[in-house]
């Protein structure tokens, strides 16, 4: 595994240095474009990921095309929790929502490590508990919310798992990924955008003011983060 600059993932960075050592000569770093999809709503786990600078999408597709983002994974956690579940494969599919670096690993050395019952499975279950977490508050804001706090949310919750206050995202892809109208993340958008929240152009988003956002949002973002923070080691170095 390659030294770099890159921003730590929370579950290598907690991981005993022994149990870090089994896995590092294992790790390949990967660069991973916006749009890139890592899995197929279907289709065999074969690799795992670790993102460090990426955020990953994890949507659930409809028969007529339509899908919703039902979580995002950044370097809080990993891709692929299914295949250490003891399933092979996901009903969701996996999307790179921000471009950046992960690191990959294949399915079969993370089961017999997760088999170990050690530190990693430790780890692995309690990201599992958080990451259902988000799922079912995702669920419930994209029922009983307005657009505006699911925007407001969305970008909060992307900003956790970034080093900076830009997003590179369309509201075609947005509107996509929280599964409403683009006219609707158009108007949200503005709305934010004449309150001095945000500054949005061409697919690029610059968050002006944080705290404006945190007191626009809905409770589910607070539910998801303090239950993340509960759960999940501090960021560190590895």
């Amino acid at each position: 595994m390659p030294q770099t600059n890159f921003l730590p993932n929370r579950l290598l960075a907690a991981l005993p240095r022994t149990d870090l050592d089994r896995l590092k000569a294992h790790l390949t770093l990967v660069p991973l474009t916006l749009g890139e999809v890592l899995n197929e709503s279907g289709g065999l786990l074969d690799h795992v990921y670790f993102p460090t600078t990426a955020i990953v999408s994890l949507l659930y597709s409809m028969v007529n095309g339509a899908s919703a983002e039902i979580a995002v994974v950044g370097n809080d956690g990993i891709v692929g929790v299914s295949l250490f579940m003891g399933g092979e494969t996901t009903l969701s599919r996996s999307v790179v929502q921000s471009a950046g670096y992960a690191y990959r690993l294949q399915g079969g050395l993370l089961k017999k490590e997760f088999t170990r019952a050690g530190a990693l499975q430790h780890l692995l279950l309690r990201y599992t508990q958080s990451l259902l977490t988000q799922m079912a508050q995702t669920a419930v804001c994209n029922r009983h919310h307005s657009t505006d706090q699911q925007l407001c949310r969305w970008m909060l919750l992307s900003l956790d798992r970034l080093s900076s206050n830009e997003l590179i995202m369309t509201q075609g892809l947005i509107a996509n990924m929280l599964g409403v109208r683009r006219e609707g993340v158009t108007a949200a958008a503005n709305r934010l955008q004449d309150a001095g929240l945000i500054q949005y152009h061409r697919g690029r988003i610059t968050v002006l003011d944080r705290p404006g956002l945190e007191l626009r949002t809905c409770e589910c973002y607070g539910v998801v983060k303090r239950e993340c923070d509960r759960l999940l080691p501090t960021p560190t170095s590895i």
